[in-house]
């Protein structure tokens, strides 16, 4: 028993002889400990345990928003299917041969007459049971219907008269009256769980009289996936109720039908969503919810104060515990490490630092005042510099946009469109007039070429247009080059409203004639333009038989930027570089160009760019 006293002793003397080599090697002042104990660690210790205190509320009223919000989702989900749900109702509603096959009268009952009447109604009932969600539509009509007792789609309205909620349905005046979960029995599918649309049909003929009552039944399933989606407490229960509190819908069957307490059910009628803290029984409970907007239902969250606020007793203790460390390693330790080198070389780096920012880039700090605080001084200075570098950037980016703008305007005063389009069309008539034809054909197409490629001065066009400009350019080239090679287009439909930045397929296919197929032995081949809608996305090919290139080649055109080019388009410059990064700094890093060739094989260049749609476009 005395060696473990012996070593317990002698540990606490090393770790206290250790404490004190430390105070002293650190030099800090007793004085400043007393000062920090009383002002800092103690001060600290009460705020902690009031933001403890307080934390667990906070938590509550988070967990509490996010179970809201998670809950008026759910709600909006199923508000969406049963909206859905009374379209396909009011669609059907509106079908004149509905209404006018009901009210056939007595004169006019003959067999042939009601197989037809059969004929139409069935197709009615199979569109909408095509509908997923739809899961049986019925149909009760008068009992002298030679097909009021079919028993699948076709029923006697009398056989519905003695049910609760057909008084509901003729007060419903032809409007979609909701009926809350109930088992009904099916001739084919046995009993199933459905909640229903409904609506009362009234004879066109004899409008006081009611023909029929049309019923749209959902599986009750539909219900129980979206709500099964939300991951509350256990033992919090999730249920709809109609305006006068009684439960249409209860994963227990057995509750559907039942009335909510008086005290939820003061809740549920205060507005069209929120959550209140009531008294359940001997405990405090929580209820939340929000309106289905197409039943008026309400879809209610109910649960005791211990269920709904155990994620947040989860949080506040682990929130408490880090809390807790983290001040003790912020109040208690870290100090006695970092005032050592903090206040010892505090005024060294201050110093350097003015220094560094006065020989770097604040040549007019030597106007302002002097200042007897370094602090100061430093604030001032890092303003200046920030500042100093704000005002350079924005002047570099003026004189860049400055420069674009009058590059473009260089590029666009070099050519007067429509001086130009007037003169090629006298040169077109001139030579039509001299039997020039392919001369004029020639110039038709270079006509069409400038137009395209001028566009109004636009930057971005329309994928057809693109297209269109790709294609009259190889008809130039095909009379430049008569029978050496061939091209087809193969465009998929309803691309015409896409948008793209101009001129990225004519140099791609300028590359495929003049360094693919021009450089054959024979200089003979075919170019194909291959034009889709991919994920979302713009996607071009470009392929040629021609010469082809190795894989290391296909890189570097993507990669370098060319610099031999020559003047008739004969060097080394594929444009291909450049196409590329106008696509990369239109669309993003995510889309470019891709090269698949191989030498004596051909050439395939997929461009790839985001389907924008033109109806806004410029």
């Amino acid at each position: 028993m005395r060696k473990p006293l012996r070593w317990l002793a002698r540990l606490s003397g090393a770790v206290s002889g250790g404490l004190v080599r430390f105070l002293r090697r650190i030099a800090i002042p007793k004085e400043w400990l007393l000062v920090y104990l009383a002002l800092i660690v103690l001060p600290a210790g009460i705020i902690l345990y009031g933001y403890y205190e307080r934390s667990a509320s906070i938590l509550k009223n988070e967990v509490l928003r996010t179970m809201q919000q998670a809950l008026k989702q759910a709600g909006s989900n199923l508000s969406y299917r049963l909206a859905h749900i009374e379209d396909i109702s009011d669609a059907a509603f509106m079908n004149s041969n509905l209404h006018k096959y009901l009210s056939v009268g007595a004169d006019d009952q003959s067999i042939g007459v009601q197989l037809e009447v059969v004929k139409d109604l069935r197709f009615l009932v199979e569109s909408v049971q095509s509908n997923p969600d739809v899961f049986r539509i019925r149909l009760f009509v008068n009992k002298s219907k030679i097909y009021a007792d079919e028993k699948i789609n076709f029923f006697s309205l009398e056989s519905i008269k003695d049910k609760p909620w057909y008084a509901d349905i003729i007060a419903g005046n032809g409007g979609v009256v909701w009926i809350g979960d109930y088992e009904e029995t099916y001739l084919q599918d046995g009993r199933v769980r459905v909640i229903s649309a409904a609506r009362m049909l009234r004879d066109p003929d004899r409008y006081d009289q009611v023909s029929g009552v049309e019923m749209i039944d959902v599986k009750e399933k539909l219900v129980t996936d979206i709500l099964s989606g939300l991951q509350f407490a256990p033992g919090t229960q999730i249920y709809l109720a109609d305006a006068a509190g009684t439960i249409v819908y209860h994963p227990d069957a057995s509750l559907v039908g039942t009335q909510v307490p008086p005290q939820v059910q003061e809740v549920l009628g205060s507005g069209p969503e929120g959550s209140r803290s009531v008294v359940l029984g001997a405990e405090d409970g929580e209820v939340l919810y929000t309106t289905l907007e197409p039943t008026g239902w309400k879809l209610v969250a109910q649960g005791t104060a211990s269920q709904l606020s155990r994620r947040a007793a989860k949080l506040t203790q682990a929130s408490g515990l880090t809390s807790l460390l983290e001040y003790t390693a912020l109040f208690l330790f870290l100090p006695f490490v970092l005032l050592a080198f903090i206040v010892r070389g505090m005024n060294r780096r201050m110093k350097k630092v003015i220094t560094t920012i006065r020989r770097e880039g604040t040549d007019g700090l030597s106007d302002l005042p002097a200042l007897t605080s370094d602090f100061l001084v430093l604030e001032r200075s890092v303003d200046h510099l920030v500042l100093r570098v704000r005002t350079l950037v924005e002047e570099k980016y003026k004189a860049q946009l400055h420069e674009r703008e009058a590059q473009l305007t260089a590029l666009q005063a070099q050519i007067n469109p429509h001086f130009l389009y007037n003169t090629l069309d006298t040169i077109n008539w001139i030579a039509i007039g001299r039997g020039a034809t392919d001369i004029s054909q020639m110039i038709d197409s270079l006509a069409k070429y400038f137009r395209l490629s001028l566009n109004k001065g636009q930057s971005i066009v329309g994928a057809r247009d693109e297209l269109r400009l790709a294609e009259v350019y190889l008809e130039i080239q095909q009379s430049r080059f008569p029978d050496t090679f061939g091209f087809r287009l193969d465009v998929e439909p309803g691309l015409d409203a896409c948008r793209m930045p101009k001129l990225i397929l004519q140099p791609i296919v300028e590359n495929a004639l003049l360094h693919g197929i021009r450089k054959t032995k024979g200089k003979r081949g075919t170019i194909v333009i291959s034009a889709r809608a991919e994920d979302g996305d713009l996607v071009f090919a470009v392929s040629d038989d021609g010469i082809g290139m190795d894989e290391a080649q296909a890189r570097r055109l993507l990669a370098e930027a060319p610099t031999d080019a020559k003047p008739d388009g004969t060097g080394s410059s594929y444009g291909l570089y450049n196409v590329n990064e106008r696509i990369r700094l239109y669309a993003g890093d995510g889309y470019g160009l891709t090269i698949v060739s191989a030498p004596g094989v051909g050439t395939t260049v997929t461009v790839r760019l985001r389907a924008e749609d033109g109806g806004g476009g410029a």
